[in-house]
């Protein structure tokens, strides 16, 4: 369960698999036996004591020792869990903090505690304060007061816990006298501390969704940069105070100012020019809004209209045929014109080649006042694999992801988002918008990129979108910032990134969008948001702050990652309510994007990329092979009728060791014993898609669907 939810989460990019298990390091040495351990005496406070129940482990070795209380461990899969026996007895009203002592080979880069029954993801905590490599006995602790308040656990001898260690096999671990206590007086300052941050978050995520939802007397209602000015315009009803336009800054949060200082207007309508550059600030980063008795009387709005530095052509892909993650360091680039691809995505992790500071062997750009560095051999290899794909005609969206760490610690923490939380699986954080010095950094790098591959002579390559980060709905694992974000302000932080993003591409390229990344959640949330509540609320802001060309980088997976079969999704039904959209119900997302309410300015189609696909292979058996085939033959079938889609990218290209046994590629590993980074049959079927061949090739395919006349896969939506 632990594992289909996990893999659901996940989108598969091949560095990110590696570099997590990179992390984790093994030792030879074999621990002693661990001695028997008699529970303490305790005065005030009765223990309830844990025992493990052996016949109740996942992936994970248990062996009790010479004591109940104490219990060997071996991490055996990647989704090592072990149930608890019940609880017995009913634990003490302030009994919160779950505790053992332990000893461990090698690090386990997260726990999760699951509070029984029933075991779901909702009912757990998942923790990155995992356990330490260490041959000496150590204590660790998780805070759950508030979990147990809001499951109602413990008061219940049948209550029961699981929990998971991590996902890496492998590791040995000792572990003795489970229980729960009370807070400690550092553990009450930070339940205290944590209360606050979600008072302050609860209030401002109200403000927000009243700023939303709000209608005001006053607007502005254009905003154009040109290349040295900005001109604002708006209204207002006169008043006995005075009237100001006010400008609000990327890190300034527009619902929690509460001193406002700006230009005082003296009638409405009414139009105002300003220099561009405020000293070193460009203020095309800016939005603006209108303020009476220190209080905003209209929404804030970014600007309509940029002035771009080079005439560019607009491009958009000849066909529909794409690959995920492409880069020229992975090799059969053949398969750009065997295929053909018309459509790549490109991970761009910003900290993995930014410097604060000169060093050898670096690219200097100037921006806002300072000056940051980049690594000229990560360049180097991002210039040969765009400009290969410019001289192919092939269109780009660059996924922006920003990791928690770098090659610069200083960069790191400069962009990494103040709440960010190392959640055992968070691989990157939201940039962090909060402070000027960090949104300079975070513009800066986008400044770099942009200015580099959107010049008309592609020089360097062509990039033509920009996928902002990876699946947002699932953020703690993807863009983290912090654990139980409410909506309005995780997103708000995410809207804030990719206007960012959108203002500095399009000083450079007029065509330049930006899109929103999401798993196949739909109406319901398996992770931390449903992707159409946040979907909704990027359509609130274009509403109130001006609207942008904006779209969708969907991940219609099948529902199990496992399962190649998609049409037995029984999650994914025809309904606009849908739980998640699947290559199944594809006609989901194609009515939605055609609806005039959700068009840019209601009138043009936002564009829809399939940006991260693919069906699984579980061997390389005969007929695993062809099951993984006939997945791409019925999700084709389904495409060629639903012209909202505009492009696919297959993910993942090539097989992976990294990827938790999936065999999703189009290609066998490169390491394979017998076809090293051969084609699969899904290569075939994806080769034949839209050409004189295609009927040919995917008929074998009818039968293991259960069809007999492709027009069976498409559905009415209701």
């Amino acid at each position: 369960m632990k594992k289909k939810n996990t893999l659901r989460q996940i989108g598969f990019k091949m560095i990110l698999i590696l570099s997590a298990f990179s992390l984790i390091s093994c030792s030879d040495k074999v621990a002693p036996e661990i001695p028997i351990v008699r529970p303490p005496k305790t005065d005030g406070e009765t223990k309830v004591y844990i025992e493990l129940d052996i016949s109740m482990a996942n992936q994970l070795s248990v062996t009790a020792q010479s004591d109940k209380y104490a219990y060997k461990l071996k991490t055996e899969g990647q989704d090592p869990y072990v149930q608890a026996k019940p609880i017995g007895k009913a634990l003490g009203g302030e009994q919160g903090v779950l505790t053992f002592e332990y000893s461990a080979k090698a690090a386990v880069n997260f726990i999760q505690v699951f509070l029984g029954a029933p075991i779901t993801e909702e009912r757990s905590l998942k923790t990155g304060n995992g356990l330490k490599k260490t041959d000496s006995w150590t204590v660790w602790s998780l805070d759950l007061t508030d979990e147990r308040k809001n499951f109602n656990w413990g008061n219940s001898a049948s209550h029961f816990l699981r929990l998971d260690f991590g996902d890496v096999p492998g590791i040995e671990i000792y572990i003795r006298n489970i229980h729960f206590r009370e807070r400690n007086d550092a553990e009450k300052l930070a339940a205290e501390e944590k209360e606050n941050k979600r008072l302050a978050d609860e209030k401002m995520n109200d403000n927000l969704s009243k700023y939303l939802n709000a209608s005001y007397n006053a607007s502005v209602t254009d905003v154009d940069v040109s290349a040295n000015k900005v001109l604002v315009k708006g209204n207002y009803t006169a008043s006995a105070s005075k009237t100001l336009l006010c400008e609000i800054k990327p890190w300034q949060d527009i619902t929690e100012t509460t001193n406002f200082e700006g230009i005082e207007l003296s009638q409405s309508p009414f139009s105002v020019e300003l220099n561009r550059m405020d000293n070193s600030y460009d203020r095309l980063l800016s939005k603006w809004v209108v303020v009476q008795n220190n209080k905003i009387i209209s929404h804030g709005r970014y600007a309509d209209h940029i002035a771009a530095t080079h005439a560019m052509t607009a491009q958009k892909p000849t066909a529909r045929k794409g690959l995920g993650g492409f880069h020229i360091s992975r090799g059969f680039l053949q398969d750009l014109d065997d295929l053909p691809i018309t459509s790549v995505t490109v991970n761009i992790a910003i900290t993995e080649f930014m410097y604060l500071d000169s060093r050898a062997g670096t690219i200097a750009h100037p921006y806002g006042g300072k000056t940051y560095y980049f690594a000229q051999s990560y360049i180097d290899k991002l210039d040969q694999t765009l400009r290969l794909t410019a001289s192919k005609n092939i269109v780009v969206s660059a996924i922006i992801l920003v990791q928690p760490t770098g090659s610069d610690s200083k960069i790191g923490d400069l962009l990494r988002h103040p709440r960010f939380e190392a959640m055992g699986g968070a691989f990157y954080t939201m940039p962090n918008m909060t402070t000027a010095e960090s949104v300079n950094c975070y513009a800066a790098a986008l400044d770099f990129l942009a200015k580099r591959y959107c010049r008309p002579d592609n020089t360097n390559g062509r990039i033509h979108h920009w996928i902002m980060h990876n699946e947002v709905d699932a953020g703690t694992t993807w863009t983290n910032m912090g654990a139980n974000r409410p909506l309005y302000v995780f997103l708000d932080a995410y809207y804030k990134s990719m206007r960012l993003c959108f203002q500095i591409a399009r000083k450079y390229d007029e065509h330049s969008e930006v899109l929103a990344s999401f798993t196949h959640t739909w109406a319901k949330k398996e992770a931390d948001y449903a992707s159409l509540d946040l979907i909704k609320g990027l359509l609130k802001y274009s509403a109130a702050e001006g609207d942008f060309k904006w779209g969708l980088a969907y991940h219609p997976y099948p529902q199990d990652l496992n399962e190649p079969k998609t049409w037995l999704d029984n999650h994914a039904s025809f309904s606009m309510a849908t739980q998640i959209v699947t290559f199944k119900n594809l006609e989901v997302l194609d009515k939605w994007i055609k609806m005039p309410e959700n068009k840019y300015l209601g009138t043009e189609k936002r564009t829809l990329w399939l940006s991260e696909n693919g069906t699984n292979s579980r061997t390389y058996s005969a007929q695993d092979l062809a099951e993984q085939a006939a997945g791409l033959a019925y999700t084709w079938k389904k495409l060629k009728q639903l012209d909202g889609i505009d492009a696919f990218q297959w993910h993942n290209w090539i097989d992976n060791r990294g990827e938790f046994g999936l065999c999703i590629g189009l290609r066998r590993f490169p390491d394979d014993a017998e076809d090293p980074g051969g084609r699969k049959p899904v290569w075939y079927v994806f080769q034949a898609a839209d050409t004189p061949n295609e009927d040919a090739v995917f008929e074998p395919y009818k039968s293991i669907i259960g069809i007999s006349n492709w027009n069976e896969v498409l559905h009415t939506v209701y």
